[in-house]
């Protein structure tokens, strides 16, 4: 198996020339995957510092998200958002893609974490780009030691693209099947086995039908598997749901993992703490603490009306209540999953 300890990388500078004439492959190639690592240095840990440390969680606005005041709820050390994205339009959309967000930029993801107060996070290649995660290293690279990244590759990536993938920060692929899909469920499993080695996971979004038909297969997979978004957990049935039992089972046999994030996505209820998905939510942290993660989804682009990202965090809090178990959902189980230095930056 490939080592996991991720070797400290450099903050990207907003002034530095972008290649725009290399193809994804050689962008994703070994070379671009050296690049990185040579290019990283403890710059990129200060500024993380800055900009998470409770000087920073001050009022301020946000791009793509409501509201200039921090939330009522205090993360602890080291806390991850386990799911977030960039857009950069220097990197062209896939001729497939159906959402076409407008830039989102690092610089803009750095004012949410200094509102929030949190230090690590991980990139998640969105659907715009295809299985071009040129976007997603560029922003590792610029983010530093503290920013892992999740991924989208066919069945036809190379084993040096994953090295490179993989030396840039990944530690996971994703199959985007509800938003914007263009791989298709008989590639996970295959996929699944070709990441194997290198200890990463197969993170999934899909409608909770799917989710039900590919259970066997979902369970059986060779690598961890990540389920985004509370699962799509259907409203009102949300824990009497068939998805939701066969959640329960992938968390207890300690194979996969839950996001707790979007709850907008799922809730119909119309209150504003979108209460139906909260049940849901809270029903997995207090089954399974050691295997669900928090994700802020920013800049929230499946979303028109952008919520308040401290009003969705302090719903975290009440979801999970329990400080140890808090613990284990901001900064133990990602440190875990995506391989962060326990004690570091």
């Amino acid at each position: 198996m490939i080592a996991e300890p991720f070797v400290p990388a450099l903050g990207g500078h907003p002034s530095r020339p972008e290649p725009t004439t290399c193809d994804r492959h050689a962008m994703n190639g070994p070379a671009w995957g050296r690049r990185l690592m040579r290019r990283r240095d403890f710059m990129a840990t200060a500024a993380a510092a800055v900009f998470a440390s409770p000087m920073g969680a001050r009022a301020q606005e946000v791009p793509y998200s409501k509201g200039t005041q921090p939330p009522g709820l205090k993360l602890p050390p080291l806390a991850c958002d386990c799911h977030m994205h960039i857009y950069d339009s220097r990197f062209p959309a896939a001729a497939s893609a159906t959402i076409k967000p407008p830039d989102a930029a690092v610089g803009d993801y750095r004012k949410l974490q200094a509102r929030l107060g949190s230090t690590r996070n991980v990139v998640v290649t969105p659907s715009t780009y295809g299985t071009d995660n040129r976007v997603t290293l560029a922003a590792i690279e610029a983010l530093g030691p503290t920013a892992r990244g999740i991924g989208v590759v066919g069945p036809d990536v190379s084993v040096e693209e994953l090295k490179a993938l993989h030396a840039g920060g990944i530690r996971g692929i994703r199959f985007n099947l509800a938003v914007g899909a263009f791989l298709t469920p008989e590639m996970i499993a295959p996929l699944s086995r070709k990441i194997a080695e290198f200890g990463w996971h197969v993170q999934v979004n899909m409608a909770p039908d799917l989710l039900l038909s590919l259970g066997e297969v979902l369970m059986n997979l060779p690598t961890p598997l990540v389920v985004d978004h509370l699962a799509r957990i259907p409203q009102p049935a949300g824990v009497d749901h068939p998805a939701f039992a066969l959640m329960r089972r992938l968390l207890d046999k300690g194979h996969g993992w839950v996001k707790l994030s979007g709850a907008y996505i799922s809730s119909v209820d119309g209150t504003p703490d979108y209460a139906d998905a909260g049940r849901v939510a809270a029903a997995f942290a207090k089954a399974a603490p050691e295997r669900v993660l928090w994700g802020s989804d920013w800049p929230h682009p499946t979303k028109a009306d952008k919520p308040d990202d401290a009003a969705l965090l302090d719903l975290v809090g009440q979801w999970v209540p329990d400080t140890a178990a808090r613990q284990k959902l901001f900064v133990d189980n990602p440190t875990r999953l995506f391989g962060f230095q326990p004690h570091a930056r």
